[in-house]
């Protein structure tokens, strides 16, 4: 009687700059709008990162990705590794003691350091899943026009806000690509029939080696990729069509910035009443 051994689930890889591919209220915001909520959000726990704000902001994010209906096939898998780390943090975080104490016995134990450990990493997974937010749900194609709308202001100080949007938009879009090309090439080259050294001096050659030609090897794809963008870019009559299209707030954009207004206030009322 044979046992097939178990087969190990793959790990969810880490999908970020490309919209699930549903609509829904907030794919349709306009992406001036979430750019708007992320900076607002972003400064508001730079100045009170508590746990009543890092709380609201979790309910948002949220019941935005309940109404955006992400899958849960989009969140990526947590590398074992990454669990490790987070252990040796807290304990070493817990080491620096601080209030509040808790007492044992004749022990006493402060619980200070890892509260902070845990409200930093509490905050962090919220940024994050902001951030994600707005990569699941926007365009790539759509940020540039929005970026170059809402600084329309600084032209008035003579700032290229028009060429930075469109560094921008290549920037997100020739991202994603290129790490689709440097994980082709990196599974080709183990692919390759190669000679293992038995020496540690000749092993440590080989790896050098390799790495010497995975970077030209990317540095070439880079800049054929570039060199095709650039083609294509001219085709379309050139970057001032990539921050030219039409941009603008919509009355659901109005609603989405009113909710993330208050639910900001709140946060800065509970923040303040807290810490009185």
């Amino acid at each position: 009687m044979t046992t097939t051994a178990p087969t190990r689930r793959p790990s969810r890889p880490v999908v970020l700059l490309r919209p699930v591919p549903h609509g829904s209220p907030v794919h349709d915001l306009w992406a001036g709008t979430k750019l708007i909520v992320v900076f607002g959000i972003s400064v508001l726990m730079t100045f009170y990162p508590g746990w009543a704000s890092i709380a609201l902001v979790a309910a948002l994010v949220l019941a935005a990705g309940r109404a955006a209906r992400i899958p849960r096939g989009a969140l990526p898998s947590v590398p074992p590794w990454l669990w490790i780390l987070l252990a040796f943090g807290g304990i070493t975080a817990a080491l620096a003691g601080g209030d509040p104490m808790i007492h044992l016995g004749a022990l006493s134990l402060g619980l200070g350091g890892l509260l902070n450990f845990l409200r930093i990493t509490a905050l962090s997974i919220v940024l994050l899943g902001l951030g994600a937010m707005v990569s699941w749900t926007t365009n790539v194609a759509e940020i540039a026009p929005a970026v170059a709308t809402l600084g329309r202001p600084l032209r008035f100080l003579r700032i290229p806000i028009d060429e930075w949007a469109v560094a921008l938009a290549l920037a997100l879009r020739a991202f994603p690509m290129l790490i689709d090309e440097f994980r082709v090439l990196y599974s080709a080259r183990r692919l390759r029939p190669r000679q293992i050294p038995t020496s540690r001096r000749g092993r440590r050659r080989r790896r050098w080696a390799e790495l010497v030609d995975l970077l030209a090897t990317a540095i070439t794809v880079t800049l054929r990729r570039a060199d095709e963008m650039g083609d294509a870019i001219t085709a379309r009559g050139g970057t001032g069509q990539i921050s030219a299209a039409p941009s603008r707030p919509k009355f659901a954009d109005w609603v989405a910035l009113s909710i993330t207004a208050v639910v900001c206030g709140a946060a800065l009322a509970a923040e303040l009443l807290l810490g009185a």
